[in-house]
């Protein structure tokens, strides 16, 4: 039986959310956490691209033949991010200089290329494209909440504005990548957690 909208946001988004229950995409989720604007952005690019590659690939799904498909798949993917790539260096120069090479290494993220491989092949193009935008969404969330950790506790700031009547000495370890894995192995916990099976909660 096909999933519904509801189901498939669900899934995404939290129960099986790509970060956190997957384990995927966390080079990025590491490295560009230390602020939050860099995150939305980061994510936003991902949800992006990942949301048409994914309908893009379910128009065509019976035209790719199976042993290329990953060559293909990768092409389309490309495409996409280099479009991505190009706003951020026209329109966001600094957060593009920010985020480094990571914003061309999108194309190696393996939520898109799972989402492309484990549903857009096997289902029709909308109902792939909101797979594809609620992974973007559940990894958003992730980097976001990561990256408000990160940059109130150790800058005193929320997307680069001062919080008021807020003073405290800021954490240096925040600032620092340690500080990402801490805080996505804590994530990580709590979702195991609330998600494992009755009777096989991990102590």
């Amino acid at each position: 039986m096909a999933e519904t909208v509801r189901s498939v946001m669900a899934r995404n988004t939290w129960k099986e959310n790509q970060v956190l229950r997957q384990i995927l995409g966390i080079c990025s989720a590491l490295a560009v956490t230390n602020l939050m604007m860099n995150s939305l952005v980061m994510g936003l690019g991902l949800m992006f691209v990942t949301s048409l590659s994914s309908l893009t690939i379910s128009l065509l799904r019976n035209l790719i033949p199976h042993r290329i498909r990953m060559i293909v798949m990768t092409l389309i993917i490309a495409s996409y991010v280099i479009l991505v790539d190009i706003f951020l260096k026209a329109n966001l120069p600094e957060i593009s200089k920010a985020l480094g090479p990571y914003v061309g290494l999108i194309i190696t993220n393996c939520i898109i290329m799972g989402r492309a491989e484990a549903f857009a092949q096997k289902n029709p193009p909308l109902l792939s494209m909101l797979d594809g935008f609620f992974a973007g969404i559940g990894y958003t969330l992730v980097l976001l909440i990561i990256s408000f950790f990160r940059e109130f506790l150790g800058f005193g700031t929320l997307f680069g504005y001062e919080i008021p009547f807020v003073s405290f000495e800021p954490w240096t370890i925040m600032v620092m990548p340690p500080a990402a894995f801490f805080i996505i192995g804590v994530l990580i916990w709590i979702s195991s957690n609330l998600f494992a099976p009755k009777g096989k909660k991990k102590p």
